[in-house]
């Protein structure tokens, strides 16, 4: 069962700045800022959306394939994805165009200024969902609005369930186009902030919006996540990590949790304590995309957290 992962791949080059924001941003001058900060620290990692969840699908066992757009730059992540065994052959690159970016400072208090360039992203409904590729099932993640549209509808088209991912996207929709999405989507997963601005916009409880869909996950942070399922809410309990070095992508490794769980037929208590773990292994490592582990390791740390074996 192969999984199509839409969204976003994108550079991400964070900078550690060792003093605070606070003391060289002035109040009063707001209106007037010119400010420079030394970065001693500079990583450049790989990201985006579409990027993480097929990365961390992978390390579970799982089979996805990415659908993006990208530059004429992609060059160095797509020898890292065919190192990590990742296809990148629904990958589109446009010459004319750099790679999507994000430029992130973050200072000794974890505020975090951040500058987004999305570049060939803005083209994503350039593709197009295969038909005839194999693909079950599919997760659109944020990426361009008209892209997550068309995509969407294209799922839709093909018979093909899909979870509908608004993330950081979620702001581009009205509630007409969002209830759109949920009468095309088979599942909905979105975190607690982004949960309660769907209510809104479509002006339901987001228990009645659940009613719609076959699942319907909020997921919140070291609190755990509820899983809204065949007319019950599961509560997912957060798993441990062992240290918090970047929580940055740890919704995709959570949503590759929830596909892979798919992929397997698990029930979603399972499915849900994946997911939880899958987030919280991401958070011991600096970027999105640097740790890696065994199953039998994942295994050892699913019945350390939740005291149950993996099935």
């Amino acid at each position: 069962m192969t999984a199509l992962i839409c969204g976003s791949v994108a550079y991400d080059t964070v900078m550690v700045f060792d003093g605070r924001f606070r003391d060289h941003i002035l109040p009063d001058r707001i209106h007037m800022l010119n400010v420079a900060f030394l970065v001693p620290a500079l990583r450049r990692n790989f990201g985006g959306c579409a990027g993480n969840i097929a990365y961390n699908l992978k390390l579970l066992g799982g089979k996805g394939r990415v659908m993006a757009t990208v530059g004429s730059d992609f060059g160095p992540y797509r020898a890292w994805m065919h190192d990590c065994g990742l296809p990148a052959d629904l990958i589109r690159q446009l010459d004319a165009e750099y790679t999507a970016q994000a430029y992130i400072t973050t200072d000794a208090d974890n505020n975090q200024i951040t500058a987004f360039h999305p570049g060939a992203m803005n083209h994503a409904s350039m593709n197009h969902v295969p038909r005839d590729a194999g693909i079950s099932l599919g997760i659109v993640a944020p990426e361009s609005r008209d892209g997550m549209l068309q995509h969407a509808l294209e799922f839709a088209a093909a018979g093909i369930p899909f979870i509908f991912d608004p993330g950081q996207a979620m702001t581009l929709f009205d509630g007409s186009e969002l209830k759109q999405f949920l009468k095309m989507a088979t599942w909905v997963a979105t975190n607690d902030y982004e949960a309660s601005l769907l209510a809104e916009r479509v002006g339901k409880p987001i228990e009645d919006i659940a009613t719609g869909v076959k699942a319907l996950v909020v997921t919140r942070g070291h609190e755990g996540s509820y899983i809204y399922a065949d007319g019950a809410r599961i509560d997912v309990p957060a798993a441990k990590p062992a240290q918090v070095a970047d929580p940055t992508g740890c919704g995709d490794a959570y949503r590759a949790g929830l596909l892979f769980g798919l992929q397997r037929g698990y029930d979603w208590h399972t499915t849900g304590r994946i997911a939880s773990l899958m987030g919280a292994l991401k958070i011991e490592h600096h970027g999105t995309q640097n740790h890696r582990y065994s199953m039998d390791q994942f295994r050892s740390a699913y019945r350390a957290n939740f005291s149950a074996e993996l099935p």
